[in-house]
């Protein structure tokens, strides 16, 4: 099943962080706050998945845990800049 969700996590992060949602409860388990999954959904939804992943209860996330979660967050970026520049590179080619 791991495996699955992570292929599936390369495909579409939201649809993983649904699943997780349905069927387990990490997502309530990793955020105190119904609205920082909601934020992480709709903003940075690798580094969501993967905070939630790493997020071990009563002990936080370790080391190797940040450093899973600082590629979520790389990963998050890079989407956003190069769906910009792809943005930007259709209007140029409209005009």
């Amino acid at each position: 099943m791991g495996c699955l969700l992570a292929l599936l996590a390369a495909i579409s992060p939201r649809f993983v962080i649904f699943l997780l949602w349905v069927f387990t409860d990490r997502l309530a388990i990793a955020f105190r706050s119904g609205w920082e999954g909601v934020l992480g959904f709709l903003l940075l939804p690798y580094t969501t998945l993967f905070y939630a992943l790493v997020y071990a209860p009563g002990k936080g996330v370790d080391a190797f845990g940040w450093v899973i979660v600082a590629v979520g967050v790389l990963i998050d970026l890079s989407s956003l800049t190069f769906g910009s520049r792809a943005r930007r590179r259709r209007a140029r080619a409209e005009n």
